[in-house]
Order: C-alpha cells, then structure tokens, then sequence
C-alpha cells in the first residue's frame, strides 16, 4: 500500500510537524504517514539529499514523498511534482531533488506557485490536494506544465582532481558517524587500481577500508562504505564527529574538506 512521508527540517519543538499531518489527513484519510526525518539540518540540502536518497527506494510504488526543506528560498515559493521510479516527490523548487537525483530526475511539473497570506498552510493544503489526486489519476493527467529543474550554481559533487578528490561532511548519524558525499561506485572509479590515504581534521589519516566496524579495535577508527553506499568514518564504539571536532557542511558557515589521495 502506497503512503505518505514526510522529510523536513521543522525540528520536533512546536506544533508544524503536527500541523502538516492533520492536513494531510484530511485530505488522504486512507494513506498511512510515515516520518523519514525532521531533524535535518535547517536550510541543508545536501544533508536532507542524502536522507532521501537513502529511504525513497525502501516504501511501496505510488508512495508521495514530501519534502519540506528550506521551503521560502524563492521570493515567490513554488511547488514542483516529480516522478522517479515509481515514487512521487513533492517539494519546492530550490535544488533539492537535483542534488538528490542529478539529472536522472526527467518528469518534473510545476504544480503551484504560492501567493496567499498564510502561505504555510497554503502550501501544505495544495501539496495534499494533490495527493489525493494522485490516488486516482496519473501524474500526466493533472494538467500541468512540464518544468525544468534549478540548475545549482555550486557543486554537491566530490571535487575531483588528478590525484585526489575533496569531499564534504553531509549526514552525522545518531552514533556521530561521519558520512561524506562520495559513493562507493564514484570511489572505485576515481581509485582504479591505485593506493589511498583518507585525510582529515588533525592530520588524520586511514588507509584501509573496512567491512565493519569490529574491524579494529574498540575505540579505533576506521572507513566503510554503508548500507546505502557512502563513505563513513567512524570510531568502533565511540563518536569520531565528537573526537575529530567534524561537522555539517556549512554548519556555522564553515566547511571541512575531506581529502582522498590516490598513490
């Protein structure tokens, strides 16, 4: 059964998570809600790309993904309908689903441009409303026009040079895991068949990448590729964004590059 998620960085201290529920309840009674997180980071889109990214593929086909991250980043908000894989997405047009999908994203329509005076509610009330339209029409039956998604000036993407890649912090999970925006595909392929040392804050090294965490020692660390394919460094047992004094990319305005080395 198709459902509703909700991906936002309203935080959990006031009543807008809640808000954004009862209205979706009144207009799609029958789809379950489900939180994929609302602790992102505020205004962080690569952050909330990597969480998308990492659930969408994990619920049924027809599931409605709204995303309600950095939502009045345009004078003029607007709402943006596009369709992957079977999944619907619902979210405003500030680059988000680019730095998620790139440009394997090719259905994208714009669904509503908001104007009234209280433009949350607006929001929220239109996303539903079509959902529930979504439940008996295809996406192609709205009647709406096509859209091309934002072009970001700046790069999400690992920097690449000849012998070696810079890369960014984009999630700390609940055990201070550091995860940074580069795959295992996009790693194999820049390494090839040479030697690499990861380097990080106080000159930090590892050169070995590790299938799991019991792979040295408690309290030493390490690099893995997680579940959902990116590279992580860890402490087995303890918290390496703690220790290592790393953060969210452009959390304070500051930013740690990561730096791979190919030999």
């Amino acid at each position: 059964m198709a459902c509703i998620t909700l991906l936002s960085d309203f935080g959990l201290q006031d009543a807008s998570v809640a808000s954004v529920k009862g209205i979706m309840m009144q207009y799609a009674p029958e789809l379950p809600i489900v939180d994929i997180s609302h602790l992102t980071e505020a205004f962080n889109l690569q952050q909330a790309a990597y969480l998308l990214v990492s659930a969408y593929r994990n619920f049924p086909a027809g599931t409605c993904h709204v995303l309600l991250i950095d939502i009045f980043s345009e004078k003029t908000p607007r709402l943006l309908l596009a369709e992957k894989d079977g999944y619907y997405f619902l979210c405003p047009d500030n680059g988000l689903l680019s730095i998620a999908f790139g440009t394997s994203i090719e259905k994208v329509w714009n669904c509503y441009e908001l104007r009234a005076p209280d433009i949350f509610k607006d929001w929220v009330k239109r996303v539903a409303a079509t959902i529930k339209e979504l439940q008996s029409k295809k996406a192609t039956e709205l009647q709406l026009e096509s859209y091309q998604l934002k072009n970001l000036t700046r790069n999400f993407q690992p920097i690449v040079n000849p012998d070696h890649v810079e890369c960014q912090v984009i999630h700390i999970d609940h055990y201070e895991n550091v995860i940074i925006n580069i795959t295992r595909q996009q790693f194999d392929e820049l390494r090839g068949d040479r030697n690499f040392r990861i380097q990080f804050m106080r000159d930090e090294e590892i050169s070995v990448i590790s299938e799991h965490y019991n792979a040295v020692r408690e309290g030493e660390k390490l690099c893995r590729f997680n579940s959902n394919g990116y590279m992580e460094i860890a402490l087995n047992r303890a918290n390496a964004a703690g220790l290592f004094g790393l953060r969210l990319a452009g959390e304070n305005n500051i930013y740690y590059t990561i730096k791979i080395f190919f030999e």
